[in-house]
């Protein structure tokens, strides 16, 4: 199984970017897929999450700025983020789990065992 995220990049506050995840080697129709980001002084934070007939859940910080899709066709999972700010700084990491992991609260990093290299997404002020 692969991921492969992209879109990263530095933009100024209030800016936007998109990011994707590409995925191969995995069949299974019904997995959950998810975002995630990492700074070197926090833990990994749950971003958003969607399941594969599309029901979502945001992190409360991102509600009503991300938006996250996914085409199961192309395998491919979205986050679209606007409005950055400097605190959305972090290398940003998709992941797979199991159907159940869309069910479950919060948005655990636990739930996820099919992970990308991620990419880094810098938001200055």
């Amino acid at each position: 199984v692969q991921l492969v995220e992209s879109g990263g990049g530095s933009v100024e506050a209030g800016g936007s970017l998109r990011l994707s995840c590409t995925t191969s080697g995995y069949t299974s129709p019904t997995y959950c897929m998810a975002w995630f980001r990492q700074t070197p002084e926090k833990e990994r934070e749950g971003v958003a999450r969607i399941s594969s007939w599309g029901l979502t859940t945001y992190a409360d910080s991102v509600e009503g700025r991300f938006t996250i899709t996914r085409d199961n066709a192309q395998h491919t999972l979205y986050l679209e983020m606007n409005s950055l700010h400097p605190e959305d700084t972090a290398m940003y990491y998709c992941a797979i789990g199991d159907v159940s992991a869309c069910w479950v609260a919060p948005l655990r990093s636990t739930d996820y065992y099919h992970w990308g290299q991620g990419t880094q997404v810098t938001v200055s002020s």
